[in-house]
């Protein structure tokens, strides 16, 4: 878990770090519990490592993190999504491969 290109984000640093960012965001929206979560964590921490340039990869534990989560609609996890100038662009649901995020992340980025 320690990987320095994967921000931990909290409702306290929700703002700051997320829609106040100068480059676009790619959240995780992850549990400890969630199975599908972890096999998707590996994937996020590589996207962070390769395009660390373009994007700032974040993620987001729902159950510390309640009111994000019910701020965003957070049905079913994992739950990702990209923001843009504070906004959201896009999100995608369910654990998938690198490649599958990456297109999604790039489609979203030229939104």
């Amino acid at each position: 878990m320690g990987n320095q290109n994967v921000l931990q984000v909290t409702s306290g640093n929700w703002d700051s770090e997320v829609l106040k960012s100068e480059k676009p965001v790619f959240v995780d929206f992850w549990a400890e519990w969630c199975g599908p979560c972890r096999m998707v964590g590996p994937v996020v921490e590589q996207i962070a490592q390769t395009h660390s340039d373009k994007i700032k990869v974040v993620k987001l534990n729902v159950d510390e993190n309640q009111d994000i989560a019910m701020k965003y609609g957070i049905q079913s996890i994992p739950s990702l999504m990209v923001f843009n100038k504070g906004r959201e662009v896009n999100r995608t649901v369910g654990a998938a491969p690198k490649e599958t995020y990456l297109k999604f992340i790039n489609d979203s980025l030229s939104k």
